[in-house]
């Protein structure tokens, strides 16, 4: 059994925040390439050792605030994609404050003080999956109206639909 998916033409603001958290990453990835440098911290070593490098909190507070990143990208990726096929105008709003919450994470947590990640991006660590729940509850609460009260709601058309 076939399943075909029609997307409206505001599921590009999801694809456009998607391809901004890339570009998002590319310059922390930079940033810690700087770091390397600055703090001589030099490939393969993931993370500097404190009795080898008198910097090496400061490089790793960097390396973190990146690694951090990267591991949440897989589930900001699915659940912006997947949360945007509904409703992709609340995603692509969502996910752009997320972005920005992760940018504030990083510069707090690249200063060499770890809690100073947590100022303005706390909303990005912590309520990121909370924040994407938002789409799925409200299309959780239209069915249950639908099926409550008969109410019958009219599906936005996809892109190159004539209504015909």
């Amino acid at each position: 059994m076939a399943v075909s998916i029609q997307l409206t033409k505001e599921y590009g603001y999801v694809v456009l925040v998607l391809v901004a958290y890339a570009f998002l990453n590319f310059w922390m990835s930079f940033q810690v390439g700087k770091a390397r440098r600055k703090y001589k911290v030099f490939y393969p070593t993931m993370y500097a050792i404190e009795s080898e490098n008198k910097d090496a909190k400061l490089f790793n507070c960097v390396q973190r605030g990146h690694q951090n990143s990267l591991e949440m990208m897989p589930k900001f990726f699915v659940m912006l994609l997947l949360g945007g096929l509904q409703h992709p105008t609340i995603a692509a709003g969502l996910g752009l404050i997320y972005m920005v919450g992760r940018f504030f994470y990083f510069k707090g947590y690249s200063t060499g003080v770890p809690d100073k990640r947590l100022k303005i991006g706390y909303v990005s660590l912590t309520n990121s999956c909370n924040l994407f729940l938002v789409p799925s509850l409200y299309s959780a609460f239209l069915i249950l109206l639908i099926i409550s009260n008969g109410i019958q709601i009219l599906t936005r058309r996809p892109i190159g639909d004539s209504g015909r």
